[in-house]
């Protein structure tokens, strides 16, 4: 007996949630920024004298006086006017831009324990500017600087541990260095240690203590963290929720180019969150998110053009970007493109290409695409009929349903394809499922 499921389109909105470690894209920051201007050293030395002459060379514009006053300073090992040196070489003011010079100035003056040249020598190794990149090196450098409390490099060896790279991975080392340069009042350190409250990772989950230390880095301007606090109010996560203050934070951080943040705002707009329902104000918020090749604002803007919100309804161009985002590994537009290859929507239909999308989406744990992989092999679409694979499949899906109505369809295709069974296939089917759970 031949079985047939008839698989429904299905196409949310997909709202990106804090708590999702949105400084991972930016962290460490750019080299140049992070680097800084010269300093000087208050004194009365000649040598300090020729430091805060060079500074104020340096301010004017004036980069060649400046390298003219610093380097026989620092040529005589003055530790301030090495890193001095160093950031004219890493900015190219007044000489040839070079990071592998710029660099052998931070050394000595890292060397030397000046702790700014140890945070900048660890941003080069972490890099990989002027120097191989080398996570372990850069955190040796880091934890110099840190002990010393400069909170950059707190922030950057949390950020290491939190990663686990160059160091193992160690969540509660994590909160203790970004709670230092937190409690110095280091943005991204605060909306780091938001994050992991909000995560539980290294420290007791608890929603309200995320959203008091988002609230620091977002007063400071943070775009990370205006951006996950709206995400709390948006959700109700330590805060009541608040759809109205949820659009405000997020157009903070929107106003400042974040991707995800204009992605938010447009979901706001498409569902009447705490603004009037506009699809056109949803779908210019998409596009400025999908224009800087984010993955869910390409999906979004794909819905929409799915279902004619905003737009012309036109599957063929939701199709397109609906396969942006899935190149990026989303699970949820791999699934969409599963289904319209499955329904032949703008494309011919083609079992063995919805397949395709289906394994990647249910390969990253999408329950939805778990299900109607477990239906191909059960119909033998687009792949030879194996209940084994099938009741795997489904058994997952079952396993990992965020709806009742999902998993009672799975449960249901799995009950059915039972029948045609020997229980030593079903044995080795919950053997294989309950091996893909653990090995994820």
């Amino acid at each position: 007996m031949r079985m047939t499921f008839v698989l429904a389109l299905s196409v949310v909105g997909l709202a990106l949630t804090g708590g999702i470690p949105a400084f991972a894209r930016n962290v460490p920051p750019a080299v140049d920024d992070a680097w800084g201007d010269p300093v000087s050293d208050a004194g009365a030395s000649a040598d300090q004298q020729a430091i805060a002459a060079g500074l104020a060379a340096y301010k004017a514009g004036d980069f060649k006086e400046a390298f003219r006053l610093w380097s026989p300073i620092a040529e005589s090992g003055n530790p301030i006017a090495q890193f001095d040196l160093s950031a004219l070489y890493s900015k190219g003011a007044g000489v040839p831009q070079d990071y592998t010079v710029a660099v052998d100035w931070l050394r000595k003056a890292a060397d030397q324990g000046l702790a700014q040249a140890q945070y900048n020598l660890g941003l080069q190794y972490d890099e990989g500017k002027g120097t191989p990149q080398d996570h372990a090196t850069a955190a040796g450098w880091y934890l110099k600087a840190a002990d010393h409390g400069q909170p950059g490099a707190q922030r950057n060896l949390c950020l290491l541990y939190y990663k686990g790279e160059g160091i193992p991975r160690d969540y509660a080392a994590a909160a203790r260095w970004c709670r230092r340069a937190a409690e110095q009042e280091d943005a991204q350190a605060q909306t780091v240690l938001g994050v992991l409250y909000e995560k539980g990772e290294g420290l007791p989950q608890d929603y309200a203590i995320a959203a008091d230390w988002y609230r620091k880095a977002a007063d400071q301007g943070n775009a990370e963290g205006q951006f996950d606090l709206g995400a709390l109010y948006d959700r109700g996560l330590g805060v009541p929720q608040d759809y109205n203050t949820a659009e405000g934070w997020y157009r903070r951080a929107a106003d400042q180019g974040m991707a995800e943040a204009e992605s938010n705002l447009g979901l706001l707009y498409e569902y009447a969150r705490g603004v009037s329902q506009d699809f056109a104000m949803a779908e210019s918020w998409f596009r400025k998110s999908a224009a800087q090749n984010f993955a869910i604002g390409q999906f979004n803007l794909g819905i929409l053009y799915a279902h004619g919100r905003g737009v012309p309804q036109d599957y063929a161009t939701a199709i397109d970007w609906y396969r942006k985002a899935a190149d990026q590994g989303l699970a949820e537009a791999q699934y969409n493109l599963g289904v319209t290859y499955t329904e032949g929507q703008a494309v011919p239909p083609d079992y063995a290409a919805a397949l395709t999308w289906y394994r990647k989406s249910a390969d990253q744990g999408f329950a939805p695409a778990m299900r109607n992989l477990g239906v191909f092999y059960a119909n033998g679409q687009g792949v030879r009929r194996d209940n084994v694979q099938a009741y795997k499949w489904l058994s997952l899906a079952v396993l990992m349903a965020t709806t009742p109505d999902l998993k009672d369809a799975a449960e249901k295709a799995r009950a059915y394809i039972t029948a045609f069974m020997t229980p030593a296939q079903i044995a080795e089917a919950g053997k294989q499922a309950r091996a893909w759970k653990a090995a994820v």
